[in-house]
């Protein structure tokens, strides 16, 4: 046996991971930005465009990086359809006023422009009656080509023939930016960039079939705009996601009878059994059973008594995890006082 001590900690690496199963739950979280409970409906504006003094410098920009100015505009349409679209869809909102108009612009050329004067935030609010003001303030498609002609040789029936392929490569680099608006207090409730890379690419001898494979960008980008809508929606929504806990399954026989009580969804005997492990005279067995009843009670809502069980393992019994949990669990706790707040409305 070469290496003695390596295998020993594989074995015991294997064991240690053998006693606990995973079990996923789904926990929702709060929106990266709390919006006042006053603020009931909202207004959509797209301010991406540029002013007419910044005209000639937007323009310079749109030709060295490769986009039009009807980019611009359909992608920044495209950006305010999302945000509307997934407001309706969550019903994040009693009323959600979406404007069309391209009167209000900003600096353009790919910059993220200085905030609104309050007087217009509040001179649109007041127009179609909403309290707040999410408004799209750059809109942006950084473009770059590479083009490659490599010589290559054509198999034909009189021999090879020297040939071009024409090697067509595009990288976009699409930016979106916002903000949230309160008029009533002054306040920018949220600032927020999102980017996504787009790349394409295209070959052939022929170097009108290497482009082809290039007509696809405006739809790309217009669709990565109105993706970019339906994500900022989230930063003002709470969402859902998955976690995993560990929880023991090892230890004596009652806990292996619990572990396959669970693995078919009976939860409830499951905790039974754990509940009454918890009185076991080994205190391996019962520190486990206390950390398997934190997470019973988890899934079951009850987070105050989750963090006791949690506390109890760790300090009574010395079960390492449970601190961790306890720790996870607060954290938990402290998201949905917040999230009780962003309810309210």
């Amino acid at each position: 046996m070469k290496n003695p001590i390596s295998i020993i900690l594989i074995v015991v690496l294997f064991c240690s991971c053998s006693s606990t199963n995973l079990v996923f739950i789904s926990v929702k979280e709060p929106a990266p930005v709390t919006v006042p409970p006053y603020i009931k409906s909202v207004a959509i504006i797209n301010r991406s465009l540029a002013k007419d003094e910044n005209k000639t410098i937007d323009a310079i920009h749109r030709v060295l990086s490769l986009e039009s100015k009807d980019l611009v505009l359909e992608g920044g349409k495209a950006c305010i359809n999302g945000l509307n679209d997934e407001f309706i869809a969550n019903q994040r909102f009693e009323n959600v006023v979406k404007l069309d108009s391209t009167a209000y612009r900003s600096f353009g050329a790919g910059v993220f422009p200085s905030q609104m004067d309050w007087e217009t935030v509040e001179k649109i609010c007041t127009e179609t009656r909403t309290d707040a003001l999410f408004s799209l303030e750059l809109f942006d498609a950084d473009t770059k080509l590479n083009y490659a002609a490599i010589p290559v040789k054509l198999n034909s029936v009189v021999g090879s023939i020297p040939a071009v392929q024409n090697n067509v490569s595009m990288n976009s680099f699409v930016k979106t930016g916002w903000r949230m608006y309160d008029p009533s207090n002054h306040t920018v409730l949220d600032e927020s960039y999102i980017t996504k890379d787009l790349q394409f690419s295209g070959s052939g001898i022929n170097p009108v079939v290497a482009a082809a494979a290039l007509i696809g960008k405006k739809e790309a980008i217009i669709q990565t705009g109105n993706a970019a809508g339906h994500v900022y929606a989230s930063r003002v929504s709470p969402f859902w996601i998955r976690v995993n806990r560990e929880y023991f399954v090892r230890g004596n026989d009652q806990l292996a009878v619990a572990k396959r009580k669970a693995q078919t969804g009976n939860w409830d005997e499951a905790g039974l059994i754990w509940e009454k492990e918890t009185r076991n005279i080994k205190r391996k067995v019962a520190g486990r059973a206390f950390y398997n009843m934190a997470i019973i009670n988890e899934i079951n809502g009850n987070l105050d008594a989750a963090i006791q069980w949690a506390q109890k393992s760790y300090e009574n019994y010395g079960i390492r995890i449970a601190l961790q949990y306890v720790n996870i669990l607060r954290n938990r706790k402290a998201k949905n006082q917040l999230l009780d707040m962003q309810a309210t409305r």
